[in-house]
């Protein structure tokens, strides 16, 4: 390449927990892949999902702020595009942009996926940015012969199995990316290993491979479903009977998704790329296959929020090194941009943690502060909630009933053994009330009902407002 300026390369996996993962100790992942980058990489091992769904991770992700602020309450709204987010910086720096895979940021349709006005985002600001090659869809997760869209709606199939299409799209492009003297970024959303769990939705190869393993349920697994819940996240009696068989698809996609990782990584090092790239493999969200009474993501529990960061950076990011910074979604645009030697624009809420990733750093944030905003996917109020995170401590709080929950992750890794109304704790309780506040506070998060931000933010499922441009007193 002709310029010094790093290319960055960013991977992330749509509902793929850190848990479930070779390198951080899960016996039944087979991940050969993943864990030899993570002996290349960095591994942020306390990194978590501040919003821990879909659309809120990505509205997140790409502007560096807070789901209070974003609007982005719920899945399946339309992003409000007035923004500077990432693909912006980047574009105005001379960076030739390259997105791939799953877009979920323009949909204003409750279902309807597959329709060209859900599933295409048109050129121009609602693509944030990503003003270079363009090949995604809104989302879907039935993996065979899917599409994708360029800049028309006409969709563009890919022939087999859609992970490992995409993957190829990205080592193409990569090829390409080699030949110009611009440096690139390039974003691969890879939909695995996202449910359904069906046993036609995953390689039969890739299943063989768990033919013989035991699948439990998991030691804190309950049988009622938490009250809290919304409907994604409720079990029915059938749903609960089928959780060791969705378990084994998920890690057969996970597999599967190694397999992937690993012919990047790959084509990457035989592109000698790794001499000036920064390379990044994270997921969105993780999965709670009954864990606490409950299904899918949503939810402060580690195996909802904490998930895999793995960063390599040849000559700059220590090898096989960990660290236990509190990382958080909104944190990683900023990170990565200072990283690059890069603007971080004035309205971006994450904090800076690029001194982590080369040197140990002091002015960290003692804990991630993570919002659930509403429902998943519907605007209903009962299930919003606030936390802080950090490796020793969760704690949270339930908007309607007021509920409080203290785990200590170290001693209680499973997080069975609420700790708030524990009199030895009731000064940290005190404690974790005023941090929390106190983050509200500078993000003017107001712990508002979900149906509020549809009232004041959202008409017809377009998110009109942002905080800081319109903020609302």
């Amino acid at each position: 390449m002709a310029t010094n300026q790093p290319n960055l390369i960013y991977v992330f996996a749509d509902q793929l927990r850190y848990q479930s993962l070779g390198y951080a100790g899960d016996h039944r992942a087979k991940t050969p892949n993943i864990d030899k980058l993570a002996q290349s990489s960095m591994n942020l091992s306390q990194c978590v999902s501040g919003s821990p769904m879909c659309a809120p991770y990505r509205a997140s992700l790409f502007t560096g702020k807070y789901s209070s602020s974003t609007g982005m309450v719920i899945n399946e709204l339309r992003m409000n595009p007035n923004h500077r987010g990432f693909g912006h910086v980047l574009h105005d720096s001379g960076y030739d942009t390259y997105y791939i895979g799953k877009w979920h940021l323009w949909a204003n349709e409750l279902g309807n996926h597959y329709d060209p006005k859900n599933s295409y985002t048109p050129p121009g600001e609602h693509r944030l940015g990503f003003d270079g090659y363009w090949a995604t869809y809104g989302f879907h997760h039935t993996y065979w012969d899917q599409y994708y869209h360029e800049n028309s709606p006409e969709r563009i199939v890919i022939e087999g199995y859609e992970p490992n299409g995409q993957t190829d799209l990205a080592i193409e492009k990569l090829k390409l990316a080699t030949q110009s003297d611009k440096p690139f970024t390039l974003f691969l959303s890879l939909g695995t290993p996202h449910d359904p769990w069906d046993a036609d939705n995953v390689p039969t190869e890739y299943l063989d491979l768990f033919a013989d393993v035991e699948f439990e349920l998991p030691a804190n697994y309950k049988p009622d479903n938490d009250p809290h819940a919304d409907a994604w996240a409720r079990l029915s009696e059938q749903q609960r009977s089928e959780l060791t068989e969705w378990m084994r698809v998920y890690y057969a996609m996970t597999a599967n998704l190694d397999w992937n990782i690993g012919r990047l990584v790959e084509a990457v090092e035989q592109l000698g790329l790794f001499d000036n790239s920064i390379f990044v493999f994270t997921s969105d969200h993780g999965e709670m296959f009954g864990a606490q009474g409950r299904r899918a993501k949503n939810i402060f529990y580690d195996e909802a929020v904490r998930v895999p960061f793995l960063i390599r950076w040849d000559g700059y990011i220590q090898p096989n090194s960990v660290s236990d910074a509190p990382i958080n979604t909104p944190d990683i645009m900023p990170t990565l941009l200072s990283a690059m030697n890069l603007e971080i624009p004035d309205a971006v809420e994450g904090h800076d943690f690029s001194s982590t990733l080369t040197s140990h750093s002091d002015g960290e944030p003692e804990f991630a502060f993570m919002q659930g905003m509403g429902a998943t996917a519907i605007f209903e109020d009962g299930h919003e909630w606030r936390a802080l995170r950090n490796n020793q401590f969760t704690y949270a709080i339930y908007r309607d009933d007021k509920s409080e929950y203290l785990f200590d992750n170290l001693n209680d890794p499973l997080q069975t053994v609420n700790l708030a109304e524990d009199p030895d704790y009731e000064n940290q309780i005190v404690n974790f009330r005023e941090i929390l506040q106190s983050r509200m506070d500078a993000l003017n998060d107001m712990f508002e009902a979900c149906t509020w931000y549809e009232q004041h933010w959202i008409e017809d499922r377009i998110i009109i407002r942002t905080a800081t441009l319109n903020p609302i007193n």
